[in-house]
């Protein structure tokens, strides 16, 4: 023991083992919701058996949970990152990637980041976007993830319509059992959410499930097995994630999501280390790069086992609350998600209506970035207000981004406040400019 304490800087910290690990287990009771979320957001879209994708959310988790505590020594947890895989289960099959290919774009992102962070330019290219399109990025996933909820509980529904003959999205009519489930089912996570149950999401998935059981709505798989499974292992087609699209589309796409992981981990590890007393006073983290290493590393791990990027979790910030302070409050959190691959089969019996209450909550966590933002700035508030509202209408997180970074170069070059657009930004945006041009290049190439 006293070599872990030792190793772990127990006294320097002024923690012990047993808080470390208590802080652990509530940073794992408050991130458990992952190993069924995971699976209802990316297996069906991309054809995938929910029940490997839930072992393979653990495996990762783990494995990269407890990378963070021995490496990094910071009290930091790794899964699958919500946001992220949305885009991987709407966004990039819609662009034309099977699964595999999918899965191909996001190892290739987990390279790059790897590569940005041991070059040292992933904080260069941090600092060239400016702070208003980092936070309208989140709110705008944060929207994405809502709306996908709300379709998953039966509540909303998309139109045929095209130029406004009728509204493109509409409230269905609430006539079905299964909606009345997701309602009661909202109605419980917010409470329990609002009473600070730590465990607030994973009792409201297990909670409606039951009642998705009792109400008739939902009956076991006729295939459901006891037994993890791991058929979505190391199958990412990187060739096919460069060109099964036009490359620019690939480009951007890889780019889109390598934005997403940027400002998500970034934000949640300074501001997790600031709350736990572990920030210099500028706000600095001591040791970041051992820490944006891991969290690069377990983008490429996610993508190679099929469950999608992960990346640092805010549920973090729990086990800081408990008093961790060091890397064993990790260890100890990525050994429980590593027992808890004996429980990925329960992944295949929790219907998605079970878990669209939590995405609506995870929802409107993220959407809370909002009040950071200077709306009534022009110059800042029209480029997020693009970049928010159309991810969730158009169900892509590049066409968000895209909107967001042109609008915002070019409001700085109307107002001439050229010396603020730093050269990145300048060959981000010509890109997306070509991005939205693609299809009338090539008619016009032709």
């Amino acid at each position: 023991m006293e070599a872990v304490a030792r190793y772990f800087k127990f006294a320097e910290r002024g923690t012990n083992i047993l808080t470390e690990t208590r802080a652990g287990l509530t940073t794992f009771m408050v991130m458990a919701y992952i190993i069924f979320l995971n699976g209802n957001i990316i297996a069906k879209p991309l054809g995938l058996d929910p029940v490997a994708v839930a072992a393979g959310t653990c495996l990762v988790a783990g494995i990269m949970t407890i990378g963070m505590g021995v490496v990094a020594n910071y009290p930091f947890a790794l899964a699958a990152g919500l946001g992220i895989n949305a885009i991987v289960a709407f966004t990039l099959p819609a662009k034309g990637y099977t699964a595999h290919a999918a899965m191909g774009v996001i190892v290739i992102e987990g390279v790059v980041i790897t590569i940005l962070v041991v070059v040292g330019l992933r904080e260069a290219i941090m600092n060239a976007v400016p702070l208003a399109l980092k936070r309208s990025i989140g709110v705008g996933i944060g929207l994405f993830i809502l709306f996908i909820g709300l379709a998953n509980g039966g509540m909303i529904a998309g139109s045929a319509s095209t130029y406004g003959s009728v509204p493109p999205l509409s409230l269905r009519p609430i006539t079905e059992v299964s909606q009345w489930v997701f309602l009661v089912g909202v109605l419980i996570t917010f409470v329990l959410f609002a009473m600070r149950i730590k465990a607030a999401l994973i009792i409201s998935i297990l909670v409606t499930s039951v009642l998705a059981y009792v109400t008739g709505i939902t009956t076991a798989p006729a295939n459901w097995t006891v037994t993890p499974q791991w058929d979505t292992l190391f199958q990412p087609d990187l060739v096919g994630a460069l060109n099964q699209v036009a490359l620019i589309t690939a480009i951007l796409t890889i780019f889109a999501i390598m934005l997403s992981d940027f400002f998500d981990t970034m934000g949640t590890v300074t501001g997790i280390a600031a709350e736990a007393g572990l920030a210099e006073e500028d706000g600095s983290v001591p040791g970041i790069g051992r820490i944006l290493i891991v969290d690069s590393l377990a983008a490429v791990a996610g993508g190679a086992v099929g469950v999608s990027s992960n990346t640092t979790y805010i549920e973090s910030a729990a086990g800081v609350a408990e008093g961790g302070r060091t890397g064993f409050a990790s260890v100890v959190t990525g050994a429980l998600f590593l027992v808890a691959i004996l429980l990925s089969p329960l992944a295949g019996l929790v219907p998605g209506v079970a878990t669209a209450p939590a995405l609506v909550l995870v929802g409107y966590l993220m959407f809370t970035l909002v009040k950071d933002i200077n709306v009534a700035d022009i110059e800042d508030g029209l480029p997020a207000l693009l970049t928010i509202i159309l991810m969730p209408l158009t169900y892509d997180i590049t066409v968000g981004i895209g909107a967001g970074f042109i609008t915002w170069t070019l409001l700085k070059v109307v107002k001439r406040k050229w010396s603020e657009i730093h050269w990145l930004m300048w060959v981000v945006t010509i890109a997306f400019v070509v991005y939205f041009a693609r299809d009338w290049i090539q008619v016009v190439w032709h």
